[in-house]
């Protein structure tokens, strides 16, 4: 929908679910927000998102909770990727998503981080999500509205990518502090990264900087950084916007052994520490 449209009533179908534009009838993001269980306490709850999959947005996700819990902080992660669910693996969980009748209730890692995946509700890992968007959208609400989250400090969101009807849900139904945008050095990437930029700005959601993940390759024995995918535009990116760049993360063989091997909250990357004090900084 246009703005010309925008502003003339008469061409609102007054579906805001399906729209991304901010008109007047909006009153506001806020109006939009879900409401959580009667118990369920979260101070600050932070989207990560990317323009695309692929880049290492749950790596991320799942390091930033990992950091946090490690500081001291109640950390918990609602993965949002319904289709393409992969926190519970990377955090060692196997158990199913259980309820009462009135509360579901996240797992709980060794570190005591608190999480809910798609995978924690299917026979196998291997079982596909076949499930058309209205069913996503309202499963990606009751991550938030039907789970007992227990004094969550910081919830971190592992977004569904792109700019479709599944982040858009998302943007409007939970109340973000803010976003993290995971992107790679190429062009490409970064090009679709700035749509998710754009999406987040037009919708006044709060962007708190980029985060470039696989920048480089350190030799072990000269320390020289190696660029594998080039040095990319995320600098430039992020200067158009006025946003900082977070962390350049480099590819390292121990992030996918500790993903493959459920050990991610044991794995300590220097990369993560300034992305995490900007949580912080809320």
């Amino acid at each position: 929908m246009s703005e010309k449209q925008n502003q003339n009533p008469e061409n609102c179908n007054h579906n805001c679910d399906s729209c991304g534009s901010n008109c007047a009838s909006r009153n506001g993001q806020a109006s939009f927000h879900l409401e959580p269980k009667d118990k369920t306490v979260i101070r600050h709850m932070i989207g990560v998102v990317s323009g695309k999959g692929g880049v290492g947005k749950s790596f991320v996700t799942s390091l930033l909770a990992s950091e946090m819990a490690r500081r001291g902080y109640r950390a918990a992660v609602i993965d949002g990727d319904i289709t393409g669910p992969s926190q519970a693996k990377s955090f060692g969980i196997h158990d199913k998503l259980m309820g009462d009748g009135t509360y579901a209730y996240p797992a709980v890692t060794k570190n005591g981080i608190q999480v809910v995946s798609t995978n924690m509700m299917l026979d196998n890992d291997e079982t596909p999500v076949i499930w058309r968007a209205a069913i996503v959208t309202n499963l990606l609400k009751q991550f938030y509205t039907e789970v007992l989250w227990d004094n969550v400090d910081y919830m971190f969101v592992d977004m569904p990518p792109g700019t479709g009807d599944v982040p858009l849900t998302a943007f409007q139904s939970y109340p973000l502090d803010g976003i993290i945008v995971v992107t790679t050095p190429q062009d490409l990437v970064g090009m679709v990264v700035e749509k998710a930029i754009n999406m987040a700005e037009q919708m006044h959601i709060n962007v708190l900087g980029l985060v470039e993940n696989m920048a480089y390759v350190e030799c072990p024995n000269c320390h020289e950084k190696i660029y594998p995918f080039g040095k990319g535009n995320t600098k430039e990116v992020a200067a158009r916007h006025n946003l900082p760049v977070l962390s350049q993360i480099p590819l390292d063989p121990r992030i996918a052994q500790a993903a493959d091997a459920g050990t991610i909250e044991d794995l300590i990357v220097d990369g993560i520490a300034p992305v995490a004090d900007a949580c912080e900084k809320i």
